[in-house]
C-alpha cells in the first residue's frame, strides 16, 4: 500500500486544480491520514466506473460496521471524508480499488 500524505487547503490561497494534484491510485490500495477536515479526492479517467472501499475497522455493540464505498463513474470524480470512522490500527485509513485504471488520488485537508 503506498502512503498518501495530505495537501493542505488553505483559505488564503486555496486549490486551483484539484485533478493536478492527484497521484495515480495504488493497485494493492493506499493509506490516508484520517481526521476531521480530512478528503479523499478520487477521479476517474477510465471508459468504466471504479468503486473505491474505505476499510472500517470499528464495531458497534460488537457489530462490525460495513466498509464505506463510493462508486464514481467514468469520467467523473468524487470526494470521500475521512473521518476517525476509518482510523486503523496504524492510524491511517485503508484504501482498496476495484481497478486503478486511470484512477487517481488526491488527499486534502482545510485549514487556516
Amino acid at each position: 500500500m503506498a502512503a498518501l500524505n495530505a495537501i493542505r487547503i488553505t483559505t488564503v490561497g486555496g486549490v486551483a486544480d484539484l485533478a493536478a494534484a492527484a497521484v495515480a491510485a495504488a493497485g494493492g490500495g493506499d493509506t490516508a491520514p484520517v481526521g476531521p477536515n480530512y478528503f479523499l479526492y478520487v477521479t476517474n479517467g477510465d471508459a468504466s466506473p471504479h468503486t473505491v472501499t474505505l476499510a472500517t475497522p470499528g464495531t458497534v455493540d460488537g457489530h462490525a460496521i460495513a466498509d464505506a464505498t463510493l462508486v464514481v463513474a467514468a469520467g467523473k470524480s468524487g470526494l470521500i471524508p475521512l473521518t476517525n470512522l476509518f482510523r486503523g490500527a496504524t492510524g491511517r485509513a485503508a484504501i482498496t480499488y476495484d481497478g486503478v485504471t486511470a484512477v487517481k488520488v488526491a488527499v486534502f485537508t482545510l485549514g487556516a
